[in-house]
């Protein structure tokens, strides 16, 4: 019998100590600064994740954009998250595991965040393009069954190019869309992408200069 799924974990409690609310959250500080906090986070089985709500699953939500247009894609059969088969969408990520060696109790944890991040996204397309990573933005949606239990964290991926291939057969009809074109099939995308469509110009906004103390939005 092969051993079962670990996903990684936060509290939910301690996401809304620090401010978690429904949709978009562009104050990603202390969300990250909470969720990164030693101790914090931590691997559960999948079964019991996906079934308790007083925990949600990190998951890496990564958006790519090329000049004005966003990567999207259709999530085919063999999606890991069977409830969001056929839908529409924009972020590219999945449940963080145990092999992605993250140390959770070390000051490293958000650079091993940010290599786990890339290799999710390698396992499922190839990036042939110079990008930036900047984390724009954390998503929640309490009123669906997979929103309940888990919680995306929002990273923004400016491509140089619009050289993006696919590598799992999950990824289907890949293309990049104009926002006028994805607005015209709004109906289509899972949820956390509406959310983040209809968010699209602040999730794009040039970051801002850093503050006097070096406190910068989404800086690792």
């Amino acid at each position: 019998m092969a051993d079962e799924e670990h996903v990684l974990v936060v509290e939910r409690s301690v996401l809304e100590d620090a401010g978690l609310s429904q949709g978009l959250m562009f104050d990603v500080t202390p969300l990250l600064d909470a969720i990164f906090r030693p101790g914090v986070p931590r691997f559960m089985p999948r079964s019991r994740a996906e079934t308790d709500p007083t925990w949600k699953q990190l998951i890496p939500y990564v958006i790519m954009t090329c000049d004005s247009r966003v990567l999207t894609y259709v999530r085919g059969r063999r999606a890991g998250e069977s409830r969001l088969v056929g839908q529409r969408s924009m972020g590219i990520g999945g449940h963080i595991n145990p092999g992605d060696d993250l140390p959770l109790f070390n000051s490293d944890f958000r650079d091993a965040y940010a290599a786990a991040v890339r290799r999710e996204v390698d396992e499922e397309v190839s990036v042939e393009a110079g990008h930036s990573d900047q984390v724009v933005a954390l998503l929640n949606d309490d009123s669906t069954e997979v929103g309940r239990v888990h919680v995306g964290i929002v990273h923004l991926w400016r491509l140089a190019t619009c050289a993006v291939g696919k590598r799992e057969q999950v990824i289907t009809q890949m293309t990049f869309m104009t926002p006028t074109e994805m607005r015209a099939v709004r109906d289509s995308f899972e949820t956390w992408s509406q959310f983040c469509l209809d968010g699209l110009a602040a999730l794009r906004a040039e970051p801002q200069p850093p503050a006097v103390d070096g406190a910068k939005r989404g800086q690792w």
